[in-house]
């Protein structure tokens, strides 16, 4: 039987392709801005689910508390809760029309 040959020293890794290491880039770009749409949009809704479902659910707790003579759940009932909504589409918008830009560039970026 023949020895067996012994290791020879590896030569390096032949560096990436600068086309896979853009297309790593856009990659780690589009997860880094999902990543960040979907945390917005998780915030975002339990402040609705807070503002919506809580306010009726503790409206007896909320009474005890007055905003400019109102029991607070009658004013959450009547325009709280409206305003709320519009507040959450507006910084909806302002934030997501950031963080799409931002990804714009990324995608701009040169390799």
């Amino acid at each position: 039987m023949p020895p067996e040959p012994t290791s020879t020293p590896s030569s390096p890794p032949p560096p990436p392709d600068s086309g896979i290491r853009r297309q790593r880039q856009l990659l780690a770009a589009r997860a880094f801005h999902w990543r960040r749409t979907r945390r917005l949009t998780a915030v975002l809704l339990a402040l609705w689910v807070v503002t919506g479902f809580c306010t009726v659910f503790f409206a007896r707790e909320l009474a005890r508390i007055t905003v400019f003579g109102w029991p607070l759940s009658f004013y959450m009932a009547a325009q709280g809760a409206a305003l709320v909504c519009l507040a959450i589409i507006g910084l909806y918008a302002w934030r997501m029309r950031r963080l799409d830009a931002a990804y714009a560039r990324a995608l701009e970026e040169p390799a």
